[in-house]
């Protein structure tokens, strides 16, 4: 879908200007997303199949939730609207955790040039699985992996991408902390 987008300084920091996401895409201009990483008090990671139709990483078993942050939308309130869109969970904000924003910057193959600044958060998943609805236009399946995927993407086949391997290591650390400070 082509949303309206903020454009951002390499920075991060506004620059008052708008444009459509091909457009920015096209340009490289920075822009701000969502990712959030769902996962499980028995040590389970949601995954979703990027649907074969996506522009870049069609196929691929991505973040649980991704998406861009619309023109003048807050970080919180798209990250809840992107996993209600994509998943159909309803998150409140405290749910959301924070735990960084990362720089992004990838050319692809097709032209699309990805600079963005991922506005990082994990949540737990208290509801089963079956239960999620997913958004057919940008999922394809989602599927309840092991933990220790994000630290051994290497040996698997389709599933994450090895040279993002020390940004998904932060997510494991991040979600092993929380899980042991609640015991």
């Amino acid at each position: 879908m082509d949303e309206l987008i903020d454009i951002l300084t390499s920075e991060g920091k506004p620059t008052g200007k708008t444009a459509l996401k091909s457009e920015v895409h096209k340009n490289g201009w920075f822009h701000a997303t969502v990712h959030v990483w769902l996962y499980t008090v028995d040590k389970k990671i949601v995954l979703q199949k990027r649907a074969l139709t996506k522009k870049v990483f069609p196929g691929l078993w991505d973040i649980s939730v991704a998406g861009h942050i619309g023109a003048g939308e807050t970080v919180l309130s798209s990250a809840k609207r992107e996993v209600f869109e994509e998943i159909g969970l309803k998150l409140n904000e405290k749910d959301l955790i924070k735990i960084g924003t990362r720089i992004h910057q990838v050319t692809h193959k097709n032209g699309i040039q990805d600079n963005e600044h991922h506005h990082v958060f994990i949540a737990q998943l208290k509801v089963p699985i079956s239960e999620l609805k997913i958004q057919e236009e940008e999922v394809a399946a989602i599927k309840l992996f092991e933990l220790s995927t994000l630290k051994n993407t290497k040996n698997l086949e389709n599933v994450l991408l090895s040279r993002f391997h020390s940004y998904y290591c932060i997510v494991y650390n991040e979600i092993e902390k929380k899980l042991q400070s609640k015991n």
